[in-house]
């Protein structure tokens, strides 16, 4: 049983995951909306008035930002060539049925970005296809969905209660299992598995592509799915710059204020704000405190980019990515497969990594980066043509990348996160089964519709 479907299994059981459904007393019951605000222009929010459209119902966006997309952030790193790297979310997973269909619809190209992964672990540099697991591990892993197909209800949910770092010490690997495991595994969830659940773990990696789902990207930057969906939702219903600071229900509809003061009505509203942007509204009337308290409870991966552009491709292939015990901790090729004698390798860090490079002066980060590479490939510096860096931990409006479910916050967190209040409605990438990719943000801001007009 898959993730999703675990999850309406339990809530047919009538247990907690029972309150998305619930909710609380609407102000206008059974009204279908003719006009519904949406905060947020990113993915979710996009996705949300998207299908709204289509259902002829107008909508409203109101971003922040002075762009659309929100966490899709790319990027051109030198100046007057075609290049582009993420400096936001990275994949589209061979899984990702609506981004690949959103893709199709709009004529966008996906291209291979899946790599072959070096190993810089104590000092030694092994490349790919060179090093390994013990026996005991690749053993686990290759059979990893055999074994979560094989819990059961109740085993899955207690397995919430601990962390994926604590299992795979339970199950007696050895340091090096477990040290490495670390390394790549908190790649995707952006904090140390010491912080992470053994359910969303386990979950993710039984469910997903043989890569984790990080398989493809879109030709010329993923940024521009969120574009084209703006596009066809029309930019007069797109209003960017606008911080929502108010949010006032009555049995009138939804009025919303924003920080320069401009004022927005409609019959209903959807948030896809991040937990943080969240709790810095006024909301009239006050979020129930269970809402609050899981807003204040759930915490977003600090995650850094940091790309360095090299004057020559020095790593020899295309899908080159390597994960490092260094401060840089986990680099790829982010101008793979892209024309140029010139190459951009990405320092991923995440947690404290991210942390202490993003406080590091510019020079002093570099070294730090390069020293991460030196076990394989020595001095770098004189090879250097360019540097850059987004620290999602300090983003003004996320102060994160995405939400990190810690231990027994899954079973706990979510489904308060997911009650209708009134007439608000709530999505997110924070909100979804994909939790933490594109598809996830899309399939909750179309799930929220759904709901909304059921």
């Amino acid at each position: 049983m898959k993730r999703r479907d675990f999850l309406q299994a339990t809530a047919l059981l009538g247990g907690a995951l029972t309150l998305p459904a619930k909710g609380y007393p609407n102000i206008l019951p059974g009204k279908k909306p003719k006009h519904v605000l949406i905060i947020g222009a990113g993915l979710s929010g996009l996705a949300a008035a998207y299908k709204l459209k289509k259902a002829g119902i107008k909508t409203t966006i109101l971003e922040a930002r002075n762009r659309v997309g929100g966490r899709v952030f790319s990027h051109q790193p030198v100046k007057g060539e075609s290049q582009t790297i993420e400096m936001g979310a990275e994949w589209v997973g061979a899984s990702h049925e609506r981004v690949i269909e959103l893709c199709q619809e709009f004529d966008l190209k996906l291209f291979d970005n899946r790599f072959e992964t070096d190993l810089i672990y104590h000092g030694k540099h092994e490349k790919a296809g060179k090093w390994s697991f013990s026996p005991e591990m690749e053993t686990f892993w290759n059979n990893k969905k055999i074994y979560w197909d094989k819990l059961s209800d109740k085993e899955k949910e207690k397995m919430d209660q601990m962390d994926w770092w604590r299992f795979l010490s339970r199950k007696g690997f050895s340091d090096r299992d477990i040290d490495i495991r670390e390394l790549l595994d908190s790649t995707d969830f952006g904090e140390s598995i010491r912080k992470v659940s053994t359910f969303c773990a386990l979950a993710e990696y039984a469910e997903s592509s043989e890569k984790n789902e990080m398989d493809l990207k879109i030709q010329g930057g993923n940024d521009l799915l969120p574009k084209k969906m703006a596009a066809a939702i029309g930019s007069d219903s797109i209003m960017l710059g606008k911080k929502v600071s108010k949010v006032e229900q009555s049995r009138e509809g939804v009025r919303l204020t924003c920080a320069n003061g401009e004022v927005y009505q409609a019959d209903q509203l959807i948030c896809t704000a991040p937990t943080y942007m969240v709790l810095k509204i006024d909301w009239q009337p006050v979020l129930p405190v269970s809402m609050t308290e899981a807003l204040q409870g759930l915490q977003y991966a600090r995650i850094g980019k940091f790309p360095v552009v090299f004057s020559e491709r020095f790593w020899g292939r295309e899908n080159f990515d390597c994960v490092t015990d260094g401060v840089g901790h986990y680099f790829y090729h982010g101008t793979k497969d892209q024309p140029g004698k010139k190459g951009v390798l990405v320092a991923y860090a995440i947690g404290d990594k991210a942390e202490v490079l993003h406080a590091q002066p510019k020079e002093a980060r570099l070294k730090l980066i390069l020293d991460s590479l030196r076990p394989a490939f020595g001095d770098l510096s004189h090879l250097v043509a360019g540097e850059n860096s987004y620290y999602w931990g300090k983003d003004q409006y996320s102060y994160g990348a995405y939400a990190q479910y810690g231990i027994g916050q899954w079973f706990d967190l979510m489904p308060i996160l997911k009650r209708p209040f009134k007439s608000v409605y709530f999505a997110g990438e924070h909100l979804a089964d994909w939790q933490g990719f594109m598809e996830g943000a899309i399939n909750s801001g179309e799930e929220v519709v759904e709901q909304m007009l059921s």
